[in-house]
């Protein structure tokens, strides 16, 4: 049985299970594919996490389109 991905768009919000080093835990997406990158909310850090890394330490994903209204 295999999980179905995460529909994940640009400008995306997530939070993944453990917070970052500087002690945010939100994330924008800032490219998908294969390998997404992602930017911190609150130091501007930007790291590249592969899809099934990304799929095991995601906790929730806040879609852009939804806060916005749209």
């Amino acid at each position: 049985m295999s999980k179905v991905p995460h529909k994940l768009n640009l400008g995306d919000r997530v939070t993944f299970r453990k917070a970052h080093a500087c002690g945010g835990n939100e994330w924008e997406i800032l490219r998908v594919g294969l390998d997404l990158r992602l930017q911190c909310s609150r130091c501007g850090r930007r790291i590249l996490k592969s899809r099934g890394e990304f799929e095991r330490q995601v906790r929730s994903i806040a879609n852009r389109t939804e806060e916005d209204g749209e």
